[in-house]
């Protein structure tokens, strides 16, 4: 959904809504546009300056040089969600996502995480997928039941993992470990790359290991959600067979 106007969005914001991104008009100033960056900075809402002939595009209504995306799905906080988990007894089972921009391969992967019980879906706040509608249609509707869980520094996010005794596994390409060669039956946060260039090498010293699918064929590499799918669901056979 897309909101528009300096008023409805502050009272959006002001309302608790999950805003994915707003856009505001480059050089627009002034007091009313002052409190929206406060409130965005305060909530950690990403946001970009952009030329007014895009938001233009957007939207033919008066905007007055702001416009936010409304998300269809909220969001969890990790620090409240895992020490739930392991409270009931799950040993926890989670995707990490990261820069992954497309929205169908965002989407696909939430269908699969859902199909698999992934407990949770983590991803950082910027340089994501838009979780608009179509990232919904894709998932099947996989994204309202599965839990998600937007983050705005993964580093951290991955620190308190590894402390909270979560083992980080990142599938790459460039790994020596085959992915059926690991332990998925302990806690684990299954690291997944962007499309363009894998795992950010600033997050693969919180990899606990590497692992990789073997590629037979002549391409060196597979789509993000067909590996994703393949990890996981290489953890679920895992914990069945282990009775878990």
């Amino acid at each position: 959904m897309v909101i528009y106007g300096i008023r409805p969005v502050q009272e959006a914001l002001h309302a608790g809504k999950t805003i994915d991104k707003i856009l505001i008009q480059k050089g627009l100033h002034g007091d009313q546009i002052q409190l929206l960056f406060h409130a965005c900075r305060e909530r950690d809402i990403p946001f970009q300056f952009v030329p007014v002939q895009k938001l233009n595009r957007i939207s033919s209504k008066n905007h007055q040089g702001v416009i936010a995306f409304v998300s269809p799905v909220s969001y969890y906080q990790l620090e409240q969600w895992l020490p739930g988990l392991y409270e009931s007894g799950k040993v926890p089972l989670i995707l990490i996502a990261d820069r992954i921009t497309d929205v169908r391969n965002f989407g696909a992967l939430c269908r699969t995480a859902e199909a698999c019980a992934v407990d949770l879906v983590l991803f950082p706040s910027r340089g994501s997928a838009a979780l608009n509608e179509d990232a919904v249609k894709t998932s099947a509707g996989a994204m309202m039941r599965v839990p998600l869980c937007r983050e705005p520094n993964l580093k951290l996010s991955m620190q308190y993992l590894k402390d909270s005794g979560v083992r980080i596994i990142g599938v790459s390409e460039h790994a020596q470990q085959l992915f059926y060669q690991q332990d998925y039956t302990l806690p684990t946060a299954l690291l997944l790359g962007s499309e363009e260039d894998g795992i950010s090498p600033a997050y693969l010293p919180y990899c606990d290991a590497l692992v990789k699918l073997p590629m037979l064929g002549e391409i060196a590499s597979l789509n993000v959600s067909v590996a994703g799918g393949v990890v996981m669901y290489a953890a679920v056979v895992q914990r069945m067979q282990a009775g878990m």
